[in-house]
């Protein structure tokens, strides 16, 4: 899902980026003149999220594409469009008609766009010219002609983050005038195209990804990570479904561990905890595996941000900037693909990679990512917005700007004889990232709305097809009963 340039780092497919400019659609003059001053030391929490989720919201809604609704997978490098962003800006959209940063009508008009764009988007599989095939949709597609990006792969699971979003719009527009009902009518048809049990050369696994030129990746999606949320919509489908097996299947590989005094699931990177989340309560309701921990999937993330708060603070890598207030690590850009030595040790540094700390795997680089810490915030307020807050106070506007948090820092970068080959290095604070990336934009908007409100639990609770997807995972308590 995340990128192709750490494929050798992180067991899925991932990717750098370059592609063609983005466009702006207009937002409100009062939202638009609504974030420029930094937040300080005297905003309440909630008015530190609520600024930090006006500025997030303002980058998927001025920067995707009119017409389309594509949203670029970074700016203000120039980019291609990153399916799994749109998902994420679909899962914006009502979000900024919640907060009044744009109307509810306004919000619907661009979720309905959207929509119709993928919906009529070319299908089919050749290997030019087609957005997609049977229903999923490809990894990155051309900003400007909506059809594949070069030769990258159909993706299930960014097909599956950009339908949790479609679905979180079939739940939220809810009212009875012609805009709202064609929303649910075409998130309905999206939701349903998909064929989610074609990609399976190993049933009942689903594969990670397929292409025209080579066919199905070597690679199926199998123990605990993001796809989570891939195998709940597989199960939950009316009309493609796979059986429930693939769930058992899938939890069959998971490894629980002790990680810094906790003992979890154990996914290196923060993502993995948190993707998944954005969109399903999983508060209250276990399956098998979990019934055995005696945990839920709920409380398996709050462990992992409480274990990489205490990895940062014992800090083995001895890094500049990590302790007990700051961390976050995660895939995110860095600053370059070199080896050099910092306080005598030699550092593998990165750009674009899947750095990660668990019990099962490490990949430290010195490198922060504010989506680390804040897709945390849900699991545990306590300690990731004060993250938040400290990386703004210590940093300024080197690293939170226009659309809220640029991607990354590394405070332990700071080498004058060589330059960062992405961001920059300023003196005396060391490198930032100068792009927001939609994938890292995405959660830390989410996840601050469901802290303060639980929109997206609450609208997707009400889900046939996740509730469905997650009965026939075995998953019962809570909403769900015995």
């Amino acid at each position: 899902m995340r990128r192709a340039a750490a494929l050798l780092l992180l067991p899925a497919f991932f990717c750098a980026c370059a592609g063609p400019r983005p466009n702006r659609a207009p937002l409100p003059v009062q939202a638009a003149a609504a974030a420029q001053a930094l937040p300080g030391p005297e905003l309440s929490d909630e008015a530190f999220l609520e600024d930090l989720e006006h500025r997030t919201f303002r980058f998927f809604w001025e920067r995707a594409v009119p017409k389309s609704g594509l949203i670029p997978d970074r700016w203000p490098t120039k980019s291609f469009s990153s399916i799994a962003a749109v998902g994420f800006a679909l899962t914006a959209y009502p979000i900024g008609a919640e907060r009044g940063y744009v109307t509810r009508a306004q919000a619907a008009e661009r979720a309905l766009e959207t929509l119709r764009f993928l919906y009529d988007a070319p299908q089919g599989p050749e290997a030019a010219g087609r957005a997609g095939y049977r229903g999923f949709f490809y990894h990155f597609l051309d900003m400007d002609s909506g059809t594949r990006f070069k030769d990258v792969e159909l993706s299930t699971i960014d097909t599956a983050l950009l339908m949790a979003g479609v679905l979180f719009c079939r739940e939220y527009f809810d009212r009875s005038d012609a805009r709202e009902k064609a929303v649910r009518d075409l998130a309905d048809r999206l939701y349903r195209r998909v064929e989610w049990d074609w990609p399976r050369p190993n049933t009942p696994l689903v594969n990670m990804g397929w292409d025209p030129e080579k066919g199905f990746k070597p690679l199926d999606w199998r123990g605990y990570d993001e796809s989570m949320i891939l195998y709940i919509l597989a199960l939950g489908s009316p009309t493609h479904p796979v059986e429930p097996s693939a769930w058992s299947e899938f939890t069959k590989t998971y490894v629980w561990g002790p990680f810094q005094g906790l003992e979890f699931l154990q996914f290196g990177p923060l993502y993995g905890h948190q993707y998944s989340h954005i969109w399903i309560d999983f508060r209250g309701i276990q399956d098998a595996y979990m019934k055995e921990k005696g945990i839920d999937y709920f409380e398996n993330s709050r462990r992992a941000a409480y274990a990489h708060r205490s990895y940062a603070q014992k800090n083995p890598g001895g890094f500049a900037g990590y302790d007990r207030t700051v961390w976050g690590i995660t895939a995110c850009d860095g600053p370059a693909d070199k080896v050099l030595a910092v306080h005598g040790a030699t550092v593998a540094f990165h750009t674009y990679a899947g750095r990660a700390a668990g019990a099962t795997w490490t990949n430290d680089d010195g490198t922060l990512a504010p989506t680390g810490a804040g897709g945390m915030i849900p699991f545990a307020p306590e300690i990731a917005v004060p993250a938040l807050r400290e990386m703004v106070r210590r940093y300024g506007a080197d690293l939170y700007s226009e659309y809220g948090f640029l991607d990354a820092f590394n405070p332990s970068f700071t080498f004058a004889d060589a330059p960062p080959q992405m961001g920059r290095v300023v003196p005396g604070k060391g490198w930032f990232g100068t792009d927001y990336l939609g994938i890292d934009q995405g959660p830390l908007l989410a996840m601050a709305e469901n802290r303060r409100s639980g929109l997206i639990w609450k609208a997707l609770n009400k889900s046939p097809y996740i509730l469905e997807g997650l009965r026939r995972a075995g998953f019962t308590g809570g909403r769900l009963g015995p």
